[in-house]
C-alpha cells in the first residue's frame, strides 16, 4: 500500500504540523511505502529513511506546477493521498490532480477549521472559500482529526464525509524524564511565539502574581517584530527581568529545557492537538493549559488544569501550581506521563493511521 502526504513545508520554522510530519513519517515508514510531497525551504526538518518529492510551489508556476504533480502520481502511482492542511491553493491543486486520477483522498485538518483560526484575516478565508476551498473540502473522501471537538467542528460546519479520529503522537525515547521535582518557581512556554498562543494574557498574569521569585521562559520561534511587542508589554507591566525569551530549541535542548522546568503553560486560543501539552506530560511536569485544546484529560487524569483562556484563570490556576508542594506536582507529573505512555506513543498512533487507510482500501 502507497501512501502520499503533501504537506506545502517541513521547515524547522512551519510550528505543529513540521512536527507531526516528522514523527509520524519516522514510524509509518515501516507500514506503508512512503513518500511525503512538500514545498522547498531553506531549513526543511530530515524525515530520516523517507522518500522526500520537493517542489517549488510558488503560485506563479501555477501550470507548471499541476503538471509536475500530474507526472508525480502517474510515477508513483499511490493507493491514498493524505493532504495535511488547508487555506494553501497548492493543496488544493494537488487534490484536484489526485482526484482526477481516481486516488483517495484524506484530509487532516490540523486545526485550521477552529473557530478562531476562521475568525482570523476572516476577508482572506471567504476568499479562499469560494475561489478554491469550499470545493475541496466538499470533495475530500475521508477527515482526519486529532480529537473529538475537531471532528464536531468539522460536522459543525456541515461536511459529513467518512471521519477518523487519530491523535497526534509523541516519541517517549529521546525524551529525559524529570527526576526531581520542587515547588513551581519555572515556568515554561514552549510554542511559536504568535498572537493564537495567548502570551500577552500570560504576561498579564504573572504582572498581577507579583511573585519575584516566579521566571517564566519563552521558547519557540515568531515574528521578530511581534516578540519585540511582548517584551515592551513586559516591561510596561514590571516583570521583563521574570521573562527570558530563548527562541527556539530543538532536540537534547528541548528536552532539557522540559526536565528543568516546574511547570509547563500553553494559553493558547485554539489547538486542535497541541503536541507540546503531550511532551510536557510525558517529561512528568504538570500543565496548565486552555479549552481551546481537547486537553480535558488534564482534568479527568489529575495532572494540569484545563481552563476557560482569561487572565484571571491563568491567575488561579498558576497560584493553585504555587502551592502545591513537591509531592503533589510529583504524583501529578507521574500521572501525566502514564497517560501518555498509554494513549499517545507515535507507535500506535501510527499503527491506527495504517489500519485506517487499510479500511479504506
Amino acid at each position: 500500500m502507497k501512501v502520499i502526504h503533501f504537506i506545502t513545508s517541513i521547515d524547522k520554522s512551519s510550528g505543529g504540523t513540521t512536527a507531526y510530519m516528522q514523527l509520524l513519517s519516522a514510524e509509518l515508514k515501516q507500514l506503508v511505502d512512503l513518500v511525503v510531497v512538500t514545498g522547498g525551504s531553506t531549513h526543511p526538518v530530515e524525515l530520516k529513511g523517507v522518500n522526500v518529492c520537493f517542489f517549488d510551489l510558488s503560485l506563479v508556476r501555477w501550470f507548471k506546477l499541476e503538471k509536475e504533480f500530474r507526472q508525480l502520481l502517474e510515477k508513483e502511482k499511490p493507493d491514498i493521498v493524505h493532504i495535511n492542511g488547508i487555506w494553501m491553493p497548492q493543496s488544493w491543486l494537488f487534490q484536484k490532480v489526485a482526484q482526477q486520477k481516481g486516488i483517495e483522498i484524506v484530509l487532516s485538518p490540523h486545526g485550521m477549521l477552529e473557530p478562531y483560526i476562521l475568525n482570523r484575516h476572516p476577508l482572506k478565508k471567504k476568499i479562499a472559500l469560494a475561489l478554491y476551498q469550499q470545493k475541496a473540502l466538499k470533495r475530500v473522501h475521508y477527515f482526519h482529526a486529532t480529537a473529538q471537538s475537531e471532528l464536531d467542528q468539522i460536522r459543525k460546519l456541515g461536511f459529513q464525509q467518512k471521519a477518523e479520529i487519530i491523535p497526534n503522537g509523541i516519541e517517549l525515547t529521546p525524551l529525559k524524564r524529570k527526576t526531581e521535582w520542587k515547588t513551581v518557581q519555572n515556568i515554561l512556554f514552549l510554542s511559536r511565539v504568535h498572537p493564537k498562543k495567548g502570551i500577552e494574557l500570560l504576561i498579564d498574569a504573572v504582572a498581577q502574581l507579583k511573585n519575584p521569585q516566579l521566571t517564566v521562559t519563552i521558547a519557540g520561534e515568531g515574528d521578530l517584530g511581534y516578540i519585540e511587542t511582548l517584551k515592551k508589554l513586559a516591561t510596561q507591566k514590571k516583570v521583563d527581568k521574570q521573562l527570558n525569551f530563548i527562541g527556539a530549541v530543538y532536540g537534547n535542548e528541548k528536552w532539557e529545557l522540559f526536565k528543568n522546568t516546574d511547570l509547563f503553560i500553553l494559553p493558547t486560543y485554539s489547538e486542535n492537538f497541541g503536541i507540546v501539552v503531550a511532551e510536557a506530560l510525558a517529561t512528568g511536569l504538570p500543565v496548565i493549559t486552555t479549552t481551546g485544546t481537547p486537553w480535558q484529560e488534564l482534568e479527568t487524569e489529575k495532572c494540569g488544569w484545563w481552563i476557560d483562556l482569561s487572565v484571571d484563570n491563568l491567575v488561579q490556576a498558576i497560584s493553585e501550581a504555587i502551592h502545591k508542594d513537591a509531592i503533589q506536582l510529583e504524583e501529578m507529573g507521574q500521572r501525566g506521563r502514564k497517560l501518555v505512555e498509554n494513549k499517545y506513543e507515535i507507535k500506535a498512533v501510527a499503527l491506527q493511521m495504517k489500519e485506517f487507510y487499510e479500511r479504506i482500501c
